[in-house]
C-alpha cells in the first residue's frame, strides 16, 4: 500500500478520512494533533502566533483560530468532538532573546493547553518547549507521532 503523504505548511491545517502521513517542521510554532479513535480520523494544525487580534483575516496562522478550525474540520468529517484527544508539539525558543514578550513558543504552548482544557479535549501526549526545533511525522490513522529534534548549526561552520 502506498502511503498518502502531506507536507503541512505554517498557518495551515489538515484532516482527512483517508490515512495520511503528515509532516511539518516546528520552531516556536505549535502543532496540535487531534484524533477520533472511534473513526480513526486524525487532523493537525500548525500555527505561528497565539492569538488573533481581530485585525485582518482570521487565519489559522493564529492558535485560537487554528484550533477552532481544526475541530470544525474534524466534525465535518463525522468526528464527535467529545471523542477527540490531542497531542501538542513545538513551541521551542529557537531564537535567543532576553525580551520576554517575544517568548512566542511559550505563549503558543500556553494557548494550546488553555484552549484544549476549556474545550474538554484531553492532551494525551506532548513534546513542547526547549531550545530546538522539531520535525514531526503524524499518522492520521493511528495517532502515532514520530519526532526528530533539529540541531542548531552555526552558519559559520559551513564556510
Amino acid at each position: 500500500m502506498e502511503e498518502n503523504v502531506h507536507f503541512l505548511y505554517p498557518a495551515s491545517l489538515f484532516a482527512s478520512k483517508s490515512p495520511y502521513l503528515v509532516t511539518t517542521i516546528l520552531g516556536s510554532c505549535v502543532a496540535v494533533c487531534l484524533y477520533d479513535a472511534n473513526l480513526q480520523i486524525g487532523g493537525i494544525n500548525h500555527y505561528m502566533l497565539p492569538l488573533w487580534n481581530g485585525q485582518g483575516l482570521a487565519s489559522p496562522k493564529y492558535g485560537n483560530i487554528a484550533i477552532e478550525k481544526l475541530i470544525e474540520k474534524m466534525v465535518s468529517l463525522g468526528c464527535d468532538r467529545n471523542n477527540l484527544k490531542a497531542k501538542v508539539f513545538g513551541g521551542g525558543e529557537v531564537i535567543e532573546t532576553t525580551v520576554t514578550q517575544f517568548n512566542i513558543g511559550a505563549r503558543n504552548i500556553k494557548l494550546a493547553h488553555e484552549m484544549l482544557e476549556e474545550l474538554k479535549i484531553p492532551i494525551v501526549g506532548q513534546s513542547v518547549g526547549g531550545k530546538l526545533g522539531r520535525k514531526i511525522l503524524f499518522n492520521t490513522e493511528t495517532f502515532e507521532v514520530k519526532q526528530k529534534f533539529i540541531q542548531k548549526s552555526n552558519p559559520l561552520d559551513h564556510l
